[in-house]
């Protein structure tokens, strides 16, 4: 399986996540809690694939949400799916991967 964001999907980098932060963006963590906890950015709310289409009810209407995971293949199909059905949803490319590589602030452990 191939993991790697489609070209054309609704993506943005990690430089226009963090600006996005800075304005109180949400970010919804898309991967397992196991990969939460160990690192995620701070403020993501943890809501795991697998859970994503009973849990939709918690994705914010009306805004833009950023959707996170390890490298941005699941949050580019979360975003897609999102998106799909009427919100306004963007993935990371490179996902929490590319954010810890560039140094950026991070949280460890269950909450948000």
């Amino acid at each position: 399986m191939n993991s790697s964001p489609q070209p054309g999907g609704p993506e943005v980098d990690t430089a226009r996540l963090a600006e996005a932060l800075d304005d109180g963006a949400v970010v919804i963590d898309v991967r397992m809690p196991d990969e939460y906890v160990e690192a995620h950015v701070p403020g993501a709310v943890l809501i795991p694939l697998p859970e994503l289409g009973e849990r939709t009810a918690e994705v914010p209407a009306g805004e833009r949400v950023y959707v996170i995971c390890a490298g941005g293949g699941r949050s580019l199909a979360a975003a897609v799916a999102l998106n799909n059905a009427g919100w306004d949803t963007v993935s990371v490319a490179g996902g929490t991967r590319a954010w810890v590589a560039e140094g950026r602030p991070v949280r460890t452990g269950p909450d948000a």
